[in-house]
Parts: C-alpha cells; sequence; structure tokens
C-alpha cells in the first residue's frame, strides 16, 4: 500500500514536468525548477549543450536561491525549429518564455559559452526582469573576431555537416580541454555535445556569427565576467576596455568548462557576486 502511494506521488510529479506549457515560436521548452529561495538563477548552457552543463551549480546554489536550468531549442528535450534556423533573439524569447512561466520577476542570469550572448541579449529586450549577468567563458561585449572580417576567423558552420561534420564537432571539443581536464569529465562533456543533432551544431555556431547580437556598450544590468584559464588576456582586455561596470575574474588551471572542472570556486564567485545585488 505504502509502495503503491510513493509511486503515484511520482506519477503525479512526472506528470506536472510534462505539461510545461512554456514555448517560444510553437516550440515546446524543457526546463527544470529546484530550490526556493527569493532570488531567482536562470542558467542557460552553450552551443550543443543542455541543461546537465550546471549540474555540479544546481545542489550547491539552489540551498540559497531558486535555480532554474532550460534546454535551449534545438537543444537537449527542447524542440527544434523545423526549418533549422535559430534567430539572433530565438533563444533570448525563449528565457523569456520560461522566466514567464516559472512567474520569476527580477532574475539573475548565468551565461556559459554561446549562452552569453543570449543573456546579453536578453538583458537587451527584457532589461525590466535583469537584476544581474554572469558571462562565464563566452563574449559579454563584442570580441575582436567579431568585429574584424566580420567573424570570419571562427569555423565555418558548414564544417559540421556531412560525413566528416561529427569528427570536426570532436575536435573543436576537445579543444576546449587542458591537460588537467579529467578524463571522465572530457567524455561526459563529449556524449553531451556531440548528441546534438547536426542541425543544431550548424544552425547554431551560424547564429554566433550574426552581426546583431553584438553590443558595443556597457550591460543594462551589473555584471560579473568569469573567464576560464586558458582565456587570451585580449578576450578579458576587450571586456575590461568595452565596459564599465563588469567585474573580471579568470580562473586559473581550467578549461573552458570551468564551472565542471572547479565547481566549489565557481559557485562561490556566483554566490559573492548575487548577495550584492540590489534587487
Amino acid at each position: 500500500m505504502r509502495r503503491a502511494f510513493y509511486s503515484a506521488i511520482v506519477a503525479v510529479g512526472l506528470l506536472a514536468c510534462s505539461l510545461s506549457a512554456a514555448t517560444v515560436d510553437g516550440l515546446k521548452l524543457n526546463w527544470q525548477s529546484a530550490g526556493n529561495g527569493k532570488t531567482t538563477l536562470i542558467l542557460v548552457h552553450g552551443w550543443t549543450c543542455d541543461l546537465s552543463s550546471w549540474s555540479y551549480q544546481v545542489p550547491a546554489l539552489s540551498k540559497k536561491y531558486r535555480v532554474i536550468t532550460m534546454d535551449l531549442p534545438g537543444h537537449g528535450q527542447s524542440a527544434s525549429p523545423a526549418n533549422g534556423k535559430f534567430a539572433p533573439d530565438l533563444f533570448a524569447r525563449a528565457v523569456e518564455a520560461v522566466r514567464a512561466e516559472a512567474k520569476a520577476d527580477k532574475i539573475v542570469l548565468i551565461g556559459h559559452s554561446m549562452g552569453v550572448p543570449v543573456i546579453r541579449q536578453y538583458a537587451d529586450l527584457y532589461p525590466q526582469h535583469v537584476a544581474g549577468l554572469i558571462a562565464v567563458d563566452g563574449p559579454l561585449v563584442r570580441p575582436d573576431w567579431a568585429a574584424a572580417n566580420g567573424g570570419r576567423g571562427l569555423p565555418s558552420p558548414s564544417q559540421f555537416v556531412g560525413p566528416e561534420g561529427r569528427k570536426a564537432r570532436e575536435n573543436m571539443i576537445r579543444g576546449m580541454f587542458t591537460p588537467k581536464t579529467p578524463a571522465a569529465l572530457q567524455q561526459r562533456i563529449l556524449d553531451m555535445m556531440l548528441k546534438a543533432p547536426e542541425s543544431t551544431a550548424s544552425g547554431a555556431f551560424g547564429w554566433i556569427l550574426e552581426p546583431g547580437i553584438w553590443k558595443e556598450d556597457t550591460p543594462p544590468a551589473a555584471a560579473l565576467a568569469v573567464y576560464a584559464g586558458t582565456a587570451s588576456a585580449q578576450a578579458i582586455d576587450d571586456t575590461k576596455k568595452r565596459t564599465r561596470s563588469v567585474q573580471t575574474v579568470q580562473v586559473p588551471d581550467t578549461g573552458h568548462f570551468l564551472m565542471m572542472e572547479q565547481p566549489d570556486k565557481f559557485n562561490q564567485l556566483v554566490i559573492d557576486f548575487v548577495e550584492k545585488l540590489k534587487f
């Protein structure tokens, strides 16, 4: 009898999750919420990743805050555009759809890699809902490679399509690690990122090259930019010289997924930043 009772409770919980109504352009979005603090954090993953990117953050941060993770369109369990196109503001509007369904008001946005221009785009579209931004090893302001040659220094999205596409993706992902990145973590990240469909790998990467997403001005909210140990001095200088109010921190001995490599350090940086914000 007791087992049947608990099974019913679990079934109700699963049903509630499956009834999520958050959509953007008719695309159903997958998201999760943990914790019930007064402050809400929304964590946004990077290119071909999913909400599991933040598995080292949710348990720690949800002790103090409400923590929302989500799969962007075309990633994880969220639906993908039928035409394979990712408009510059699609991801930002997806974040807004989740925020609205979660009934959060002021939020702190944390973005990793491609998720950084996503949260910046969101802050420009919905500044009334943003209390702060945390950029994790991604461009919060227009980087020099985007300013010069229209971003042609980046790989072409076409490299990720066709018989050699998966290998090109794998090579790019492996370049995000350092010799100190644990082998098990490398494999976990590879499995996650290579799970994304080819259409997302090429379409979402093309989104990164859209000129409309890059900003020259200071973000419309307090911001923290956290860089991996592998980040170039130029990338950090770009942020410092093109903004006035952004705090920058570099975490030594980390690769691109610094929040997974040194979660305790990263989580404390988040807490220290959030606790100073005014809502």
